[in-house]
């Protein structure tokens, strides 16, 4: 039941930033199927990229990861349908609204 829960948040959370980001298009299927993506992309290839850039994010103060997470979603754009992003810094853009709103979510969540 929690992963369940966990899941609508992360799509209402894709929701909300796709509708805030200019040049993000996305259904409401493909955000339920978003949220799978970039979870299981977050899981298993983030952590490898990470490690892969260590020594450049290491030199930018951790900032590269930012970079790491926009590279996420356009591939996350690539492989659902119904979900687009116009560009590199669209995508950089949609990362940050959707980490500051799933940070939201998450602190409501705790209280």
């Amino acid at each position: 039941m929690k992963l369940i829960f966990h899941w609508l948040i992360a799509t209402l959370a894709i929701l909300i930033a796709a509708y805030i980001v200019p040049g993000v298009t996305i259904t409401l299927v493909g955000a339920l199927i978003a949220a799978v993506v970039l979870g299981a992309l977050n899981l298993l290839v983030r952590p490898i990229l990470l490690i892969l850039t260590l020594p450049i994010t290491i030199v930018t103060l951790g900032l590269f990861s930012l970079v790491i997470n926009a590279l996420l979603v356009m591939l996350a754009a690539v492989l659902v349908p119904g979900f687009s992003v116009a560009g590199f810094w669209t995508a950089f853009l949609f990362a940050l609204v959707l980490a500051v709103v799933n940070w939201v979510f998450h602190l409501w969540n705790r209280s």
